[in-house]
């Protein structure tokens, strides 16, 4: 099955990004297929190298950048969310790209299910 997800709460604020997070690697453990997340309204916040958690705390955004680097899913950030917000490309961690709402509708036409995480 093809999964995509739509985040729209920032991390260590709701528990929406980690959970996000989990259904994410359970499902691609399972052998199936995330083929994005769009991350939209505050869940842009999931995308930012800015973000340094204590050290014996789980770094989320470094999470969303391993699950891009190994298995190739497509980190969006929503762009008039993110400039909102003051995220732009130069603050933007490893593996997410920044782009227009566009890409969710394309995410829900081309995924099987579109799960959603967050308000």
């Amino acid at each position: 099955m093809r999964f995509s997800l739509l985040v729209s709460e920032g991390p260590y604020t709701h528990q929406a990004a980690d959970t996000a997070w989990n259904f994410a690697a359970a499902a691609i453990a399972r052998g199936h297929e995330v083929k994005r997340v769009f991350f939209y309204h505050d869940g842009v916040y999931n995308a930012t190298k800015l973000t340094e958690p204590p050290q014996d705390d789980r770094h989320i955004v470094n999470r969303w950048s391993k699950l891009n680097a190994e298995h190739q899913v497509d980190l969006v950030v929503c762009v008039a969310a993110a400039l909102r917000r003051g995220i732009k490309d130069e603050v933007l961690a490893p593996g997410f790209r920044i782009s227009g709402l566009g890409q969710l509708v394309d995410a829900g036409i081309k995924s099987d299910r579109l799960v959603t995480f967050g308000d």
